[in-house]
């Protein structure tokens, strides 16, 4: 089963990381192979976190992939959890953490396992996911630069 694991440092607050992932709607932006993401629903826990169940398209030339996902969003652990729910998958689950390291910069966590279900399937698409899944983390970086500036040059706090 492929894996991806990712830590990296960023010049932004880790509310300002969660916020970002956790910001779903805005995925097609930004987010590699990403197409479109729809909300299905949102449900507050008890614990203070959030549950989102969203359907996502993934679009690779000429290939396109709809799945699934439950989105566990726990800002008092700065912690984000994904989960498989229904797609072309047998497994997927991606974790997301956001370790403050100052106000102004945290290490974010990325890991990634996965598993088509159609061997053809992964043939198609897993030279190419592979090489996005490594491209994620850069993809919210440079996205934070945007919405919150760049550091050290005007950054917004």
């Amino acid at each position: 089963m492929p894996r991806f694991n990712s830590r990296r440092l960023v010049k932004h607050s880790a509310p300002q990381m969660f916020d970002l992932v956790a910001d779903v709607e805005r995925y097609p932006e930004f987010v590699p192979l990403c197409s479109s993401l729809k909300v299905r629903q949102r449900t507050p826990q008890p614990d203070g976190s959030e549950v989102v169940i969203c359907d996502m398209t993934v679009s690779f030339k000429l290939v396109r992939e709809a799945f699934t996902s439950r989105v566990t969003l726990d800002r008092a652990n700065l912690k984000i959890l994904v989960e498989y729910l229904r797609g072309p998958f047998s497994n997927l689950e991606n974790r997301w953490t956001f370790e403050p390291k100052s106000e102004t910069s945290c290490d974010v966590g990325f890991y990634l396992s996965y598993e088509f279900k159609s061997r053809m399937l992964a043939m198609l698409m897993g030279t190419m996911f592979d090489t996005a899944f490594q491209r994620f983390a850069a993809a919210f970086e440079k996205r934070a630069d945007l919405i919150y500036g760049r550091p050290g040059v005007g950054a917004r706090t």
